[in-house]
């Protein structure tokens, strides 16, 4: 049946992706199919964005579920391991990290629409560093590493383009860490006594 051929079943890795968020409340609803519809703010606001073309943003989006979240819903919990990172289309986060020690939570960032959140973990299958927290309702779309492979593949420009993006969002990150790291360290007592 000449019908039949255009259906397309889930692969293995979409099942996994959806139970994973449905474990947690979440419920992908769809993809990102026209990610040039949200306006030219958007390759201001969305660094991940910022050098794709239309055409190319809409090719990214239609690889990218879509998930909603509730305020005070977990949109990635510290410590869970995945393999997505996610773009934030709608809404605020809370990103939270809590301590081994003594169970407090720390605020380490309020992210809004337009921020990439998730993709460390993406990017090398380590446990997760922090939790996201939705703030108030959230949709977000679902960049998974099976996604960034296929580009890579069949969409080498596009692919090249979003891995270099990455790599400077990582590397801003860390930048912002380190500068940090000297103020704190700036501000304390030296400690002098022998290990």
């Amino acid at each position: 049946m000449a019908g039949d051929a255009a259906l397309k079943l889930p692969s293995q890795a979409e099942l996994r992706l959806r139970a994973q968020f449905e474990r947690v409340g979440l419920r992908i609803e769809g993809v990102c199919d026209k990610l040039s519809d949200l306006g030219e703010h958007w390759r201001q606001t969305a660094a991940l964005l910022e050098d794709l073309t239309p055409a190319e943003a809409d090719t990214l989006g239609r690889l990218m579920p879509t998930i909603r979240a509730r305020a005070g819903q977990a949109l990635i919990t510290q410590g869970e391991v995945g393999d997505w990172m996610l773009l934030l289309l709608e809404g605020t986060v809370d990103v939270v990290k809590r301590s081994e020690e003594t169970g407090e939570s720390s605020r380490l960032a309020v992210v809004k629409e337009g921020a990439s959140i998730g993709e460390m973990s993406m990017l090398d299958s380590a446990p997760r560093y922090a939790s996201c927290i939705a703030i108030d309702d959230v949709r977000a779309g679902v960049l998974t590493r099976e996604a960034i492979t296929h580009l890579i593949r069949d969409h080498p420009a596009i692919g090249a383009k979003i891995l270099v993006k990455l790599t400077q969002l990582l590397a801003q990150r860390l930048r912002n860490t380190s500068n940090r790291l000297v103020r704190v360290l700036q501000h304390q007592e030296p400690d002098y006594t022998p290990d």
